[in-house]
Formats: C-alpha cells, structure tokens, sequence
C-alpha cells in the first residue's frame, strides 16, 4: 500500500485526486494540506510514501517547500503536480530533488504511475521533460533567463513578482533584509531588469505566475 499525502491550495482538486486515487487498490490517501507548512508538518508525522505538491500556494510556494522538503527528509518522493507548462518549471524542479513533474491537464492515469515508479525510488519523467532535459544537456534549446537563477535566487525571485515586499520575502524564508535585497540585485543583473514591476512582467509573460 503507497501512502499518498496530498498538498494543493484548491479543495476540489484534492477532493477529485482523492477520489482518484482511492480507486487504485494499492493507494491509499493519508494526508491533505492546503498550502506549504501544513505540508512540513504533514511530512513530519511520517505518513506518507509519496507526496502530490503544487506549486502555486499562499503562504509558502511549492517550490520552497520542495526545497524545505529536500532539506529534512531526501529520500522522501515528492511528485509536482502543477498547472504551470512543464517548460516553466520541470528541468529546474527536478534539478532541486522533485522525483517527476506533471501537469494537472495531464492523463489521470499517469498521475497513478508516477506515484508507482517514484514509491519505488524512481524518477518519472515524461517525454516532454526528457526532452527539455537532452535539449539542455546537448545545448540545443536557448536557455531562458530565469533558468539560470540559483535555487534561492528562484525563492526570491518569484516571491517579489507576486508583490511581496524585500522585509516580507526575509521574514517568509528566515533571511535577512539585506541578504533578500542582495539575491534581488543578482536577479535583476541576470534577468536585466530594473525594477519589481519589470519583475512582475517577465514572470506572468513567462507563465510562472497566474
């Protein structure tokens, strides 16, 4: 039996992956969280096998909480499942410990078997993601700016783009104003950008956020 945590900001989707998922004999769903520190703690109760994790929530993102995740508990399987295009977000998620992404448009029953292949200490990748990924390791495809960030540079990054302010962003991630306004320099040096407005632009251009 794959414990199944479930970690998504809108109700309807856990309650139809719970639904889902209940029907596979060998899924059972054990925990539901709505956003990313109810995720750590569900997470902490360890209950789980795998964990289905959004990206786009209040309070914490996906993407800090993989990375809070990664930190505690590495070999713990955490399989995004997002409404972002994998192009945005797949190559650099998976770079930073995520076991396989997929899009929320995506064939139920593949949601099923990535759960089956990362409980088994697998990662699941998608043709589309393989392919991103042979493009970047061969240099085929042009690197998009934002793809270039470091892991906390993304934190910082996206987290000024949705209009959070630099003593916000320090608090949220337990860093200091000065350390958030020198991640937010190096940003904007690599996106070539002047101002938190131009942030906000290239972001929802990019499709990483709504």
């Amino acid at each position: 039996m794959i414990r199944i945590g479930i970690v998504d900001d809108h109700a309807i989707v856990r309650s139809g992956l719970r639904q889902f998922l209940g029907d596979e004999v060998d899924f059972r769903v054990t925990a539901e969280a709505a956003n990313g520190r109810d995720a750590l703690e569900i997470v902490r109760g360890g209950d789980v096998d795998v964990l289905l994790l959004d990206i786009s929530m209040p309070d914490q993102s996906g993407v800090d909480t993989l990375a809070a995740i990664k930190a505690r508990w590495p070999e713990l399987p955490v399989l995004i499942l997002s409404g972002f295009p994998e192009t945005h977000y797949a190559t650099t998620l998976l770079r930073q410990g995520a076991s396989g992404y997929l899009n929320k448009e995506c064939d139920p029953q593949e949601i099923a078997t990535a759960i089956r292949t990362v409980a088994l200490g697998r990662r699941y990748i998608t043709p589309g993601v393989a392919e991103l990924l042979a493009d970047s390791v061969s240099g085929e495809r042009d690197q998009l700016p934002h793809e270039s960030l470091s892991e906390r540079e993304l934190q910082v990054f996206l987290r000024l783009a949705k209009g959070e302010t630099v003593g916000t962003v320090a608090d949220q991630m337990c860093l200091s104003v000065k350390t958030v306004s020198t991640y937010r320099s190096r940003v904007m040096d690599k996106l070539k950008l002047q101002s938190n407005s131009d942030l906000t632009y290239y972001a929802m251009k990019n499709g990483l956020i709504q």
